[in-house]
């Protein structure tokens, strides 16, 4: 069994920036086609309904000025998040976390698909499930992990929980969750990432 600098060296190497990452889904989708070995018909329609989402919110979502400034904080840290382009959670944070990120250089924002990675992704489960995207933050010279985040905001993975718990198909609570976000408009997904920068400096 590797070890976690061992897993986080293997992700890194192999890993993309966050326009190397929507370029990738991008095209795939172009050729009728997503990431990650599940290629059916819905994990494709999945991928396109998610780039219109990220498109959404790369043009509407603007960080509040507390929160970007809560982002300079941070130094010499290396934002690893482990998602994929079906995942229609990933599709309302990642443009959220990086445009937070934008504002520091200090932060390395690096995206691996999970399915390339299930080792690493086996070390950072949800309940037991591999739910993404999850986010890891690393110091940037000794790999050394100091925090993490995801699948959802909070408020949404209570929510996801209690209709799973309940019986919700599927789809149903799929929908509830699009419109949860809708709604939010990033809003809590940047909170929790100021508020995660923030408790790490006390």
């Amino acid at each position: 069994m590797m070890t976690s600098k061992t897993l986080f060296q293997e992700a890194l190497h192999k890993s993309l920036s966050y326009e190397e990452y929507r370029k990738l889904v991008d095209n795939l989708f172009e050729q009728g086609q997503t990431t990650g070995p599940n290629q059916s018909e819905k994990m494709v329609h999945y991928t396109g309904l998610n780039i219109q989402r990220m498109q959404k919110w790369e043009k509407r979502y603007a960080p509040a000025p507390g929160s970007l400034e809560a982002m300079t904080s941070v130094r010499d840290e290396i934002w690893l998040i482990l998602t994929e382009g079906w995942c229609g959670d990933a599709a309302h944070s990642l443009p959220v976390i990086h445009k937070l990120t934008q504002v520091n250089k200090s932060i390395d924002l690096r995206l691996v698909l999970r399915d390339e990675n299930l080792e690493l992704m086996d070390t950072h489960l949800t309940d037991g499930g591999r739910s993404i995207p999850k986010l890891i933050r690393l110091r940037k010279e000794t790999l050394e992990e100091i925090g993490e985040w995801g699948p959802r905001p909070e408020p949404a993975q209570n929510m996801f929980k209690e209709m799973r718990a309940a019986g919700v198909p599927h789809d149903e609570y799929t929908k509830a969750l699009q419109l949860w976000y809708a709604r939010d408009r990033g809003k809590t997904i940047e909170m929790e990432i100021a508020k995660m920068v923030a408790e790490a400096k006390v």
